[in-house]
């Protein structure tokens, strides 16, 4: 199809070429995505629309996006929102970029729900820790039925996220939030029967080979820690005092550092611990249980 100046499709290849010379990955996908949001147009649309001709406001925004792109912001910073399992979050650069890793463990829960523990009124009390935009809790939240569900994160401006996100999929009423370091401000008498987390995983040792678009972008808070033993154990410890009888957890990890956490889980008590691997084949997920009360 020739391409007339002005128009979407024109724009779309400009931004495309541009960013392929900044060696962005992906160059078309993201030209894509932007144009997309931009346009309020679900993306597949853009093939219907190429001749349609760009106003000079949108052609000013695209430009700034894409120039914010070559830059190497994540495309999800730029359009503020993120899809995750069945939803679409807010995210801001306060928060981790949801990733598709984490989706598998929303799915995992999701499809083996008849065996989560529930109360005796039927409910499911869930805390997602160190919750960042809140996909994992609010995704639960809706994909299991009378679910209460708890989130907290030690960035204030985390909680602030996840709470417009409770707000947009109307889970105020189910959902409560909470700054912490760990379960130092949790109630002393919340306790749950499955507890979720993606905390931070990364050694600090990882660093230079992290890509540009994680380092320079998200927050490092939610991404690396100093010592993964301490910090697994302080962690796995916190979740083994505020797991019910016969209470279930599962965390994303990092796969090298799989069986330290394995180890420091059987060490604390836990049982029925399994590794779970992600869609790369990677143990990527922790699952264990607290026992029940014989």
């Amino acid at each position: 199809m020739a391409e007339e100046p002005g128009t979407l499709l024109y724009y779309l290849k400009r931004s495309t070429e541009f960013l392929e010379k900044k060696e962005i990955p992906n160059p078309r996908v993201d030209a894509e995505w932007i144009l997309s949001d931009l346009l309020n147009l679900p993306r597949i649309k853009l093939y219907s629309q190429f001749e349609m001709p760009l106003g000079q406001k949108e052609i000013d925004l695209y430009r700034m996006r894409i120039l914010e792109r070559s830059k190497r912001k994540p495309v999800a910073y730029i359009t503020g929102k993120k899809g995750f399992h069945k939803f679409e979050y807010l995210v801001t650069d306060d928060v981790l970029i949801p990733r598709p890793e984490t989706e598998e463990l929303v799915d995992y829960l999701w499809k083996g729900k008849e065996n989560l523990t529930r109360n005796e009124t039927g409910e499911i009390q869930i805390w997602d820790l160190c919750s960042g935009s809140g996909c994992i809790g609010l995704s639960l939240a809706q994909l299991l039925e009378s679910s209460l569900v708890t989130l907290s994160d030690l960035s204030e401006k985390a909680i602030e996220v996840s709470r417009r996100n409770a707000e947009k999929y109307h889970l105020t009423e189910k959902t409560e939030f909470y700054v912490s370091d760990l379960d130092l401000s949790i109630p002393k008498e919340l306790q749950f029967d499955l507890i979720v987390s993606n905390p931070p995983y990364i050694p600090e040792s990882e660093k230079p080979e992290i890509m540009p678009d994680v380092l320079e972008f998200e927050p490092h808070l939610a991404l690396f820690i100093s010592d993964f033993k301490e910090f697994h154990k302080q962690l796995l410890t916190a979740i083994k005092r505020r797991l019910k009888p016969g209470g279930k957890l599962m965390i994303e990890t990092h796969p090298l550092y799989m069986d330290d956490v394995e180890s420091l889980a059987e060490e604390l008590g836990f049982v029925n611990s399994k590794k779970i691997l992600d869609s790369s084949k990677k143990e990527r997920f922790f699952f264990a249980e607290v026992p029940p009360l014989s």
